[in-house]
């Protein structure tokens, strides 16, 4: 395919909108639209006025902060879901911002913390597992056995602290199906973010997206990378892409996923080991080289980077994570700090680089031929129309290639 216009792009747009077919087409960019501090800044105020430049950017989808009431101010401590009145604004300023963002053609994905949430009254054995007093009034049975609760045995990972909400029960999954589908009808999201996807089975996650269907859905199913007995990261990462895999194919793969195993590789390639870009099979070692349509790449977000720096992306080399992100399959996603908080160079760089995978039709199932994949060199072609290179070593590819953008240790070409 060649060139789209901005005219045919929208149209694009507007087509996939209104036949559901956002996710079937692949051409998402997201932005991640917080950080770890978003909640001190009068945060839905604050959004709404980038609305305009987050269109004009390219962004088909922005990711929310948790827009429920919660205990804690960043919003994953959830209480009371239909309230919301949270610490980054209140309802009427979030619908605003939400109504801006339907006009500017930004699909609003809301960020659904469901594994977990706070008792308001203490039940039986002491503990805050009853919810009584708010909407969704629970009680000790909502909870699971491992937290307090007089529920079933988790279906996932525990979290620690606050009752674990036990979805095998029929009572909760109906609550919290209506809950997702006010969301979406009633207060104008449009797509899923599924926080501590580990915390319980993927069969759920698939119930309710089937039932409240958003068109694009994505899970944080982050799980932690191989690693040497010194600490190094492993080269093979099969086992830790396939078990991602496995959450999205049990979600019917309804449900996409954060590609943590390209994030993971990505951050110690870029610093003179570009060698681990290339799998035992020759393709990218992420979950993006085996179900690209269901990986969404990024390089940071508000838990890895931010404030919280749980697993940063090495600072000085984000605009090789971009490049990189930006011309492979996938679904690429932008951090909000490196976007607005970063300085106008990088931010114009990655528009740049944006519009190019919008110019060239990089969609999340092109086609990745790798050239090269050395300690200092990696260098690919997707899709026939995009010819990239990233790491310290010169490289340029045969002369019928023009070159588009390049910066510190990146370039990219065009036909």
């Amino acid at each position: 395919m060649g060139c789209h216009d901005d005219v045919s792009n929208e149209k694009l747009q507007e087509a996939a909108t209104q036949t559901g077919t956002v996710i079937r087409i692949g051409r998402e960019i997201l932005f991640q639209a917080f950080n770890w501090e978003s909640h001190k800044h009068d945060w839905w105020n604050s959004l709404e006025k980038k609305v305009a430049d987050l269109a004009k950017s390219g962004f088909t989808s922005a990711w929310l902060p948790p827009a429920t009431h919660s205990v804690s101010p960043e919003g994953y401590l959830p209480q009371n879901l239909y309230s919301l009145d949270s610490s980054y604004g209140s309802e009427d300023q979030l619908k605003s911002l939400l109504q801006t963002m339907r006009q500017h053609n930004v699909r609003a994905i809301a960020d659904i913390v469901i594994n977990h949430r706070v008792g308001t009254t203490k039940g039986e054995g002491g503990v805050y597992n009853r919810f009584d007093g708010i909407p969704m009034p629970w009680d000790e049975h909502a909870v699971t056995s491992c937290s307090g609760g007089k529920g079933n045995r988790s279906t996932g990972d525990k979290f620690e602290g606050v009752p674990n909400i036990d979805h095998n029960q029929t009572f909760v999954r109906r609550d919290l199906i209506q809950w997702l589908i006010w969301l979406r009808e009633t207060i104008g999201f449009e797509d899923f973010r599924f926080d501590f996807a580990k915390g319980y089975a993927p069969k759920f996650v698939r119930e309710y997206v089937e039932e409240s269907k958003p068109i694009f859905a994505v899970g944080e199913y982050w799980d932690s990378c191989s690693y040497s007995p010194e600490n190094r990261l492993e080269y093979n990462q099969d086992s830790h892409r396939q078990r991602i895999i496995n959450w999205i194919d049990t979600t019917g793969g309804l449900c996409a996923a954060f590609d943590f195993t390209t994030k993971g590789i990505l951050q110690e390639a870029v610093k003179g080991e570009m060698w681990r870009l290339r799998d035992q099979g020759g393709k990218p070692p992420g979950v993006l080289g085996w179900w690209p349509s269901r990986a969404v790449t990024f390089i940071e977000n508000h838990d890895t980077g931010s404030t919280q720096g749980h697993w940063p992306f090495p600072s000085d080399h984000i605009m090789e994570g971009y490049a990189y992100i930006l011309t492979h399959p996938g679904i690429p996603t932008i951090f909000y700090d490196h976007f607005y908080d970063w300085g106008d160079s990088i931010h114009d760089q990655i528009v740049k680089l944006m519009a190019i995978r919008r110019g060239q039709d990089i969609h999340s199932r092109s086609t990745v031929k790798i050239l090269e994949a050395r300690s200092n060199l990696y260098a690919a072609v997707t899709g026939d129309t995009v010819c990239m290179k990233i790491g310290d070593e010169p490289w340029c590819p045969s002369e019928e290639w023009k070159l588009a953008a390049s910066g510190h240790r990146y370039a990219v070409w065009i036909k």
